[in-house]
């Protein structure tokens, strides 16, 4: 390598390089043989030349690149100047303080508004402070108002939190400014900061919590301004805070005393002095004042120089202090006083009556003892009458079949009559008879229901279901009896759901309806509901002959008819109305009546709502819909009373009906089997012969006919067993004595499906 290798740049790299072309023409001359011989001076002054020739070229090389990277170094430095002013502008531009340490926790940049917030605005920026130096400056100087009284540790939970900084927080500098501090770590392990100055936020909220204060403060005042007692409230120090007027008043304190700040020192020493409180003994006021700087509860009752009584109690506060409350009882402890006195003159007047009461109580003793005889014999004289009860019940539920087989027949005998519409005298007597059993019948068999509604007899099963099932039914069963009687009958459809039973609720709502017909000689007849709060009301409407309201609550009674026109031959017994009521009375059903003389009356009784979710029960044996597809029926009939069949043989016949009879199942079987031709329709009594009864005859006629042919079983028994089981196999239920509309409408019921 060669001098002319070495790299220089500018005016001094030049000047150095031709110095070292001197320095190499001097030596080339040097080493020129000593004979100065000229041709060798030539060559070597031509070699010289080529080599300067070279070397110059090189040379201008050189300082060409040398130039061109001067230029380029000098367009850097230009472009990383304006890029290092224009970082530091927009650092400055920042609202906020802005400020990053390096990798080394050492201040690389901030701005001024950084630097104001610690006074150092004038001072420049001390670019390499380190930030724990930066923190022990800002502390010492007392500009951390957070600092407090610990300022070490806060300095170290400060650089704990500079060097894993998390969530922005909050720094309260001495001189009420707020400052909200973000830091992030950069890439190269430094940590920028963003101050933020909330005062203003601060200061707002503050102003907002004093007014939140305030307000509460007034209605604090206001609150015990309007108390009856007088109250005083001393914080933690014992200097008053808070009180009420009635306290200035029940304790007649002057104004100069009572304000804020009063030590409750002075307050009980003017209280000493003027003679409360025992007047002035030092010990006694001592401990008083021991008690209240222990904030000691106290309950006490005192009586004031002027005689009138405070209650005070003293409550302590959490944090200190303690509020205590003035209860003027004056009035109470005169009171208590005139009650003692009260008490001590009736002890007096007790001692002397006890002594008149002593003879009185002999005398009471031997009329007790008298009563007790009587009670006994009252007693055993009601058992005697709730045995007869009984007894009268047992009687009658044994002889109902008995009764009711021949009254059967004979109803079954005058309504085939009736039928037959005989004429003139016949007619006459026959409407006659007919009328006569009727009333047996209706009487019989109200009779039997007063007899279990007064023995208890009578079991009740609460249900949820629709009203409709068992109105339609009804309906049903009397359409064909008020059309007979020249009536206008509807029903206005309800889709309400009642809770109260079924069976009973129906007989209450046949009784009703049956006594609307028989009181109303024409017009109309409605039934209908109607929902009120938590309550059906179910309405019976008729055009009758209306009630007096001085009689309104005589017609529920037993036997009580008032004498007002009814249906020709369908008086009644007087029973109907009374059984209505118990019946209500046990599931307690309001009844009642409202009417209008000579314009009808409206009976109406009120059921508990049911359930919504309740499904009807009405089923396929639905007496509604009933036309008349009698004539022509084949009606099997059997029973075990001759009489029974021919009766009711009479009534189909005038029907239109073809009837078959037999007084036990295997006659009727071989009758039957023998004609090849199936009944359309079996009436069986439930009593037969030889324990036989006519749910099993039934069931052995289908195994023998055909199994699908109704029946309807016919009992004076009306116990909830057998309606069960007739039921539960599909069969109809009629009760005796058979009502023969009712039986015309069950029958063209069947003969309709």
């Amino acid at each position: 390598m060669t001098y002319l290798d070495t790299e220089v740049s500018g005016e001094a790299g030049t000047e150095k390089l031709y110095k070292i072309i001197d320095a190499l023409m001097c030596q080339v001359e040097r080493s020129m043989d000593g004979q100065g011989n000229s041709y060798s001076l030539f060559q070597t002054a031509t070699v010289l030349e080529d080599k300067v020739k070279v070397r110059t070229a090189e040379l201008e090389t050189a300082l060409n690149r040398l130039e061109s990277t001067n230029r380029e170094l000098n367009r850097a430095n230009s472009e990383a100047e304006t890029a290092r002013i224009r970082l530091l502008e927009a650092v400055e531009s920042i609202s906020d303080g802005f400020v990053l340490f390096d990798c080394d926790e050492k201040l690389a940049l901030s701005n001024t508004r950084f630097m104001d917030f610690w006074g150092n605005a004038k001072e420049g920026k001390p670019t390499g402070v380190t930030f724990e130096e930066h923190i022990k400056q800002v502390v010492s100087k007392g500009l951390i108002a957070d600092a407090g009284s610990d300022p070490e540790n806060w300095i170290k939970a400060r650089l704990e939190r500079h060097r894993n900084p998390g969530d922005p927080f909050v720094l309260k500098l001495a001189d009420g400014r707020w400052l909200r501090v973000d830091e992030r770590h950069t890439n190269d392990g430094g940590t920028v900061g963003i101050y933020t100055d909330i005062s203003d936020i601060k200061h707002q909220e503050e102003q907002r919590r004093q007014k939140e204060l305030a307000e509460k403060s007034e209605l604090l005042q206001s609150s015990l301004d309007n108390l009856t007692q007088g109250v005083s409230v001393f914080d933690k120090d014992l200097q008053l805070v808070a009180w009420n007027e009635r306290f200035i008043e029940l304790l007649q304190l002057p104004e100069g005393m009572v304000q804020q700040g009063t030590h409750y020192e002075d307050y009980m020493a003017y209280n000493i002095r003027r003679g409360e409180y025992g007047g002035g003994d030092l010990n006694a006021f001592k401990k008083r004042m021991e008690r209240a700087k222990n904030f000691e509860p106290l309950a006490i009752e005192y009586i004031r120089p002027d005689s009138s009584s405070l209650e005070i109690r003293r409550n302590p506060m959490p944090g200190g202090g303690f509020v205590t409350t003035y209860t003027d009882v004056t009035e109470s402890r005169k009171a208590a006083e005139e009650l003692r006195e009260s008490k001590e003159n009736l002890e007096r007047r007790v001692k002397g009556r006890t002594a008149e009461l002593t003879d009185l109580n002999q005398k009471l003793v031997q009329e007790i003892e008298e009563r007790t005889i009587i009670e006994e014999q009252l007693h055993l004289a009601k058992t005697e009458a709730e045995e007869a009860n009984i007894s009268k019940t047992k009687f009658l539920a044994a002889a109902s079949h008995d009764l009711l087989q021949p009254l059967n027949a004979a109803r079954l005998f005058t309504s085939a009559l009736v039928d037959r519409k005989p004429s003139g005298k016949e007619g006459e007597l026959t409407a006659g008879i007919d009328g006569a059993l009727r009333g047996v019948e209706s009487m019989l068999n109200a009779l039997l229901d007063i007899s279990k509604l007064d023995a208890g007899a009578v079991p009740i099963e609460t249900t949820d279901f629709p009203l409709s099932s068992i109105l339609n039914r009804i309906i049903a069963e009397h359409v064909p009896i008020a059309l007979e009687a020249g009536l206008d009958f509807k029903c206005v459809p309800c889709k309400a759901i009642v809770r109260t039973d079924r069976k009973l609720l129906g007989r209450i709502v046949r009784n009703l309806i049956s006594n609307a017909i028989r009181y109303t000689p024409k017009g109309k007849i409605l039934v209908g509901c109607r929902k009120k709060n938590e309550i059906v009301r179910l309405e019976i409407w008729d055009t009758g002959v209306g009630i007096s309201e001085d009689l309104r609550d005589e017609i529920f009674e037993e036997f009580r008819q008032l004498g007002n026109e009814t249906r020709e031959g369908d008086k009644g017994v007087g029973l109907g109305l009374a059984i209505v009521k118990r019946i209500a009375q046990i599931q307690d059903h309001p009844v009642g009546v409202r009417s209008v003389p000579e314009k009808g009356s409206v009976f109406y009784v009120d059921l508990p709502l049911g359930k919504e979710e309740a499904k009807s029960a009405e089923t396929s044996r639905s007496l509604s819909g009933v036309e008349n597809k009698i004539p022509g029926t084949k009606v099997l009939v059997i029973d075990n009373e001759q009489t029974i069949l021919d009766g009711m043989e009479s009534l189909l016949k005038g029907w239109g009906c073809t009837v078959d009879t037999g007084l036990n199942i295997e006659t009727v079987q071989q009758t039957v089997t023998s004609a090849h031709d199936n009944p359309d329709l079996i009436i069986i009594d439930y009593h037969l012969d030889d324990g036989e009864n006519g749910i099993d005859g039934i069931a052995a006629l289908h195994k023998t006919l055909a199994p699908d042919i109704p029946g309807i079983v016919i009992t004076a028994d009306r116990t909830e067993e057998i309606k069960a089981a007739v039921e539960g196999k599909g069969l109809y239920l009629m009760n005796k004595p058979v009502r023969p509309a009712r039986l015309r409408a069950l029958i063209g019921h069947i003969r309709s499906e």
